[in-house]
Parts: structure tokens; C-alpha cells; sequence
């Protein structure tokens, strides 16, 4: 049986969130959608660049997105539950060191680049120069809805509707649930990494495009304040056991760790039926508090999570 699948090419991009941008597609619910996308340097660098390429880089081009998409019937008050299916994976991907940018620019103030190869079919791992084999995980760096706000939102800071989260947990099998905050929600996605370490702190990680295979879903009056995502499965595990994951997101990373913790809370008093005093104990015991990312000024993304195995 053949899949009914809309495809969006990745030349069909916008580089800021805006309610005023035009949908490239209408896509129904439960719909297969496969987008294209473009590096985040905006196809500024390729498996052959080199540092001076990383001096020449146009800021205004960087952290394209894919779309928007219009899903049908979406208003503000609802969720999009976003699947993610499958990556089709380009089998190279550069990591940068970009003066001014990044946890510790006043310490490494000089470019540098190093430019992955991986095998495409089957992105295992990469190695790095001679001294390190990179695990890969490919993943959805940036994706989000459009903003109630009027005017064009940068697309670099994670906001709650989505955006540049770099939540390295929007692999294959996760389903991530986003705020909906205009009719017809306008989805986008873009910035797709073949691998990150949690907070990516110099600013890039392995920057690889991709072809993302994604299925919506639109959760009628359910509202939720910030991103929420379910995965499938417990990487140490090794298991397909998966956990609940919570965020908090803005300028102030105590804050943005209360509410994401104050989140988890509600999520699970909500639905595993418990007292909020015995989920704080529990998240105190089993969950884990992180920092996903801290370089995409002025926000930052905090996020919790706990895994699904200890309600079995």
C-alpha cells in the first residue's frame, strides 16, 4: 500500500516567526509530511569548508526553518502533537567554533571548524580527527508554531511555542506536543543535528541536513504552557521504555528549572493519579534536571525528565 506522504521541499523556508507568514501546505490531521532541510548555516557551508568560511558566515541566513505548515482546524487553546517518524540523513555535517557565539566566546575567540562524514544509511557514529568516535543520533533542532506576537520573532532563541529548543530528545520515536497560538498553528522545522551533548555549549553541533518524515496530530482544548515530549525508548536501557519530558524556557535558568520541574508535577498528578507532594519526592529521586540548551541568547532551555519504567 502506497503512503500517502506530502513532501516540502526545503527552498520553501523562512529564517523568523511570524503569523503573517504563508502556509506552503495544509496538511490534515494525521497526516505524513516529509520536509526538507537546509544546515543551520543557511547551505553557507558544505563537506568542504574551511575557517575562513567561518569568517565569511552571513548571521542573516542562519537557522533556516521549513514551512509553515497550516494544519486544519488548529486554534489558540489547542495542541499539535508532532510525531517524529523517520530521518533521511545526508551523511556529513560540520561542528563550528564562531567568534562571539557560543557559552565561552570570551574564551575562544578564534574559528574553527571540523567537517563528519558518516555513513548515511546507517549514521552509527562519526569519528572525530583521531582521538574520538561520536555516537550519532540524529534529531529536529528547531521546530516550532507561530507566535500570537505580532511582527518577525528571530528564529535563534527557543521560545515556549517551539523554535530553536536543541532538545537532543526529538529523535526518531519521540512525539513532542507544542502550543498552538494562532488558527491554523503554521508549523515549521529545520536545524536537524546528526548529534549534540545537552546545553550544546560552543553554539553548533553536528549540523547536518536532513529529510524529516513527521505525522501531526491536533489535540483539540487541551492546553498546555511549553513544549512536552513522550519518548519511546531509554537510550542506557537499551530499552523501548521511553519517558516523560518537561520544560522551562526564558532568560533565567533558576526559573526556567522551577517550571520545568512545576510542569512534571502537574503532568503527573494530572495523569499517574498521585499527590503533587509524593511527585515532588518522586521527581526528586528519579528524575533528571538538565540544562538542554545555554548558548541561543536571551533564552534558555531547561528540561525534565523522568522515565516511564517506574510506573510499571
Amino acid at each position: 500500500m502506497k503512503l500517502d506522504i506530502k513532501s516540502i521541499h526545503s527552498e520553501h523556508h523562512h529564517y523568523g516567526w511570524s503569523n503573517k507568514n504563508e502556509p506552503k501546505a495544509i496538511i490534515k490531521n494525521d497526516q505524513l509530511i516529509e520536509l526538507e532541510t537546509i544546515d543551520s548555516s543557511g547551505g553557507q557551508l558544505n563537506n568542504l569548508s574551511t575557517i575562513e568560511d567561518i569568517k565569511n558566515l552571513d548571521f542573516s541566513k542562519v537557522n533556516p526553518v521549513t514551512g509553515p505548515m497550516y494544519i486544519e482546524n488548529s486554534e489558540p487553546g489547542d495542541t499539535v502533537e508532532i510525531s517524529i517518524e523517520k530521518f533521511e540523513t545526508s551523511g556529513w555535517g560540520w561542528t563550528a567554533n564562531i567568534p562571539g557565539f557560543g557559552l565561552l566566546s570570551d574564551q575562544f575567540k578564534d574559528p574553527a571548524i571540523n567537517i563528519w562524514k558518516y555513513n548515511k544509511s546507517n549514521p552509527v557514529d562519526s569519528l572525530f580527527s583521531n582521538f574520538a568516535s561520536i555516537p550519532l543520533k540524529p534529531f529536529v533542532g528547531t521546530i516550532g508554531l507561530a507566535p500570537k506576537e505580532e511582527g518577525v520573532l528571530s528564529v535563534v532563541p527557543p521560545r515556549n511555542f517551539g523554535g530553536n529548543l536543541d532538545i537532543k530528545e526529538v529523535y526518531e520515536g519521540t512525539k513532542l506536543y507544542l502550543p498552538v497560538q494562532v488558527s491554523g498553528s503554521l508549523l515549521s522545522l529545520g536545524d536537524t543535528h546528526a548529534a549534540q551533548g545537552d546545553g550544546e555549549v560552543c553554539g553548533t553541533a553536528i549540523e547536518s541536513p536532513m529529510k524529516v518524515l513527521i505525522k501531526t496530530k491536533l489535540h483539540k482544548n487541551k492546553k498546555i504552557d511549553s513544549p512536552f515530549l513522550e519518548t519511546n525508548h531509554t537510550p542506557l536501557l537499551k530499552k523501548n521504555i521511553g519517558s516523560f519530558i518537561t520544560t522551562g524556557i526564558g532568560e533565567d535558568l533558576y526559573v526556567a528549572s522551577k517550571e520545568a520541574v512545576s510542569r512534571m508535577i502537574d503532568y503527573l498528578t494530572k495523569n499517574i493519579k498521585i499527590k503533587d507532594i509524593d511527585a515532588y519526592m518522586l521527581c526528586s529521586v528519579a528524575g533528571n534536571l538538565k540544562i538542554s540548551e545555554i548558548v541561543d541568547v536571551p533564552n534558555w532551555v531547561v528540561s525534565f525528565e523522568i522515565s516511564k519504567s517506574i510506573f510499571d
